[in-house]
């Protein structure tokens, strides 16, 4: 896979489905044989098992979407993560999925609206050519009530490596990739515990501490595919007030 960099790369490449009124979907022929159980949890998964926070019953939210895009590299599998500018009014300075709020362009929020947004804001942020993702499962909606995101999960295969770096300072600060060997480590696990009493999973990778919402969403996916391994829950990692 080619590896993250910190040069702006503004990837040209469009993969079907990027304007609107084209078809985008789901598929999972010739998907890596070590994707399997990331499938079958991807199918089978509940909302209530991946989340406490569910969208309002009453529809409100804004509707948004994330790419968890898993690819092969040197080292096995890994994930394409980046970390939000600290300008940013909304999760600012923490590392996430490539994604974020639906436009008009991406269409329908209930049909295929999630997977343009974020095939759209990986390329935005990241430099990702979409022409080599392959998407193959979406998981159900989560919120975010800080936020008030209503967010989409959308998950591929990064069939075709493209350069990824930093292409707008403003909203991003760094891009990069983890493999999935060191999130299963439990060394590199932890619970961050917020002032408020707010306490979750966390992920101490690639210098940097993934916590919140992504790291809720990596520890359900990798439990219910089956390759968590025992770690130490009470391994604490204090937040400030700010996060």
């Amino acid at each position: 896979m080619t590896r993250a960099s910190n040069t702006q790369n503004n990837a040209q490449g469009r993969t079907q489905g990027s304007d609107q009124g084209d078809p985008v979907t789901l598929s999972k022929k010739g998907l890596p044989d070590w994707l399997d159980p990331v499938v079958r949890a991807v199918e089978t998964v509940q909302p209530v098992q991946l989340s406490r926070f569910l969208p309002p019953q009453d529809g409100g939210g804004r509707q948004s979407a994330v790419l968890i895009l898993f690819g092969e590299g040197e080292r096995g599998p890994e994930l394409l993560l980046m970390e939000r500018a600290t300008s940013l009014r909304s999760h600012a300075g923490q590392p996430s999925f490539p994604g974020g709020a639906l436009d008009p362009e991406d269409g329908d929020p209930h049909g295929d609206g999630p997977l343009r947004a974020a095939l759209r804001e990986a390329e935005e942020e990241t430099g990702l050519d979409p022409a080599g993702v392959q998407l193959f499962g979406v998981l159900p909606k989560l919120y975010i009530p800080v936020s008030g995101f209503v967010v989409t999960p959308v998950v591929g295969w990064w069939r075709e490596p493209s350069p990824v770096g930093v292409v707008d300072p403003g909203e991003t600060a760094r891009v990069f990739t983890v493999p999935v060997a060191d999130l299963t480590d439990p060394a590199h696990r932890a619970t961050t515990v917020h002032p408020a009493g707010h306490r979750g999973p966390a992920f101490l990778v690639e210098s940097a501490l993934v916590w919140g919402f992504t790291a809720g969403v990596i520890d359900r996916l990798l439990h219910y595919a089956g390759w968590e391994r025992p770690w130490d829950r009470e391994k604490q990692v204090p937040l400030d007030w700010r996060s």
